[in-house]
């Protein structure tokens, strides 16, 4: 199947503008939103901290709905993208990453009920302010733990995305293999999240190899598009 260059650089330019945005919204989600609100294991501290910066917290879960969706999209490019590489492959990760999707906007209902939970509503006088304190804390815990498990699927996606790019003839291999390795420590930093919580040594390999191989790949698809590829690609 012959692909028009147009065709294909614009698509690449439209995956790559959606990544970036996705990346922009979701650091804004979680440095805004979250990092200096919650302080996990210290329930009176972050119950203030949510009721004193209400409005702020939920711009925060407002802003990572966003990001979830316009991952999605991204994906949906990259789908676009890659499909005529390997059709089969390339609808894979589309649902893998429409998984960790599902998953992690579920998990959000937690960090809405942990705000809930706090207000002076009439329902919620049967509870004393320690134990509405203490039931924010969990549901901040379950969200924690709902997003963790919806890395397993965005690390997963990132094998059949990484070998599509490698096998595409028109994204550079290098990227390719680099995902393909993100997947295996973003998997092993998700399951040792749940196996040993207190080993954190493979997030200094992780973290790096994911900016490098996710980010690198939105610029070069922003900026560069995607080089010009003289064969055909089969379906």
């Amino acid at each position: 199947m012959e692909i028009k260059m147009d065709s294909i650089k614009k698509t690449a330019r439209t995956a790559g503008l959606l990544y970036i945005i996705y990346f922009v919204i979701h650091i804004f989600a979680d440095v805004f939103g979250r990092s200096n609100i919650i302080v996990y294991g210290d329930a009176a501290t972050t119950a203030q901290n949510i009721m004193s910066s209400e409005w702020q917290f939920r711009v925060g879960i407002v802003s990572d709905l966003l990001a979830a969706l316009l991952f999605l999209l991204t994906a949906w490019a990259l789908y676009r993208l890659l499909k005529p590489v390997n059709k089969n492959l390339a609808l894979l990760f589309l649902l893998l990453n429409l998984v960790g999707v599902a998953i992690q906007s579920v998990s959000d209902l937690f960090l809405l009920a942990s705000q809930l939970v706090l207000n002076n509503a009439e329902y919620l006088e049967v509870f004393q302010v320690a134990q509405r304190q203490a039931l924010s804390m969990l549901f901040l815990y379950v969200y924690k733990n709902g997003f963790m498990i919806a890395q397993i699927f965005y690390a997963a996606w990132l094998l059949p995305l990484g070998y599509l790019v490698f096998k595409s003839g028109f994204l550079p291999k290098i990227l390719g293999i680099a995902l393909m390795a993100h997947c295996v420590t973003w998997m092993m930093t998700a399951l040792l999240f749940f196996l040993l919580p207190n080993f954190n040594a493979i997030t200094y390999i992780s973290y790096p190899l994911g900016f490098i191989a996710e980010f690198g790949l939105a610029l070069w698809l922003l900026i560069m598009g995607a080089k010009e590829q003289s064969s055909n690609l089969a379906q």
